[in-house]
């Protein structure tokens, strides 16, 4: 059984994890500081959740957006990067600031996160470099939480960018060129949307 999502209420925080009730059963899962510092005990919360199962355990990992737990995935992908650095490289960057220093080669804000060092960060930056974000389970990051209910409101923070990166594809750019040129836009234009960030992107492609 994979667990995607858990709604329940927040019985205990620790250090490290979180201990969700959903209807009387508690499930317990690894969760960064940043989503743990916005939990209470006794609030009511959503959770994206990825399952990592071994041959000796089932772990669960929390997230406040779907987005974050696809990086998750994505980030392990690299040779190198277990469960708790992917966490660290989460808990240091959004998925959008992520995102951002791949496709820019920032190495230096890969290096953020507890425990990833430069060669680590290098090693991420390059296999990442030039590749489609992650998508959601289901092709999007469009479903939302219930009202009342800690979780992330609106559109993901990378949402925007990945979409403006395909669109630069369609149009016939590479996908190197189309996320740094949308990097560098979003860095110029914080909090732009799809329509924006392609315009500006475009600015970014067009010769000097």
């Amino acid at each position: 059984m994979i667990i995607g999502r858990l709604r329940g209420e927040v019985a205990a925080i620790g250090a490290d994890t979180v201990l969700i009730d959903v209807n009387g059963v508690g499930y317990v899962a690894q969760a960064g500081s940043r989503l743990l510092s916005r939990l209470d005990p006794g609030q009511r919360a959503e959770l994206h959740i990825e399952t990592k199962i071994t041959e000796n355990s089932i772990t669960l990992y929390a997230f406040e957006t779907d987005e974050a737990r696809a990086w998750f995935a994505r980030l392990q992908d690299v040779p190198g990067v277990g469960g708790k650095a992917a966490m660290a490289l989460l808990d240091a960057l959004t998925p959008g600031e992520l995102m951002d220093a791949i496709a820019l080669g920032d190495v230096a804000s890969v290096t953020r996160a507890k425990g990833v060092g430069k060669k680590l960060a290098e090693r991420i930056v390059g296999e990442l470099a030039g590749k489609a974000p992650p998508m959601g389970r289901f092709g999007s990051f469009g479903v939302k939480a219930a009202p009342g209910l800690v979780s992330a409101a609106g559109a993901p923070a990378g949402g925007a960018r990945a979409e403006a990166i395909s669109a630069l594809q369609n149009l016939g750019y590479g996908p190197t060129d189309a996320a740094r040129a949308v990097a560098a836009a979003a860095k110029a234009n914080e909090g732009a949307d799809t329509p924006a960030l392609i315009k500006a992107a475009l600015k970014e492609l067009m010769p000097s």
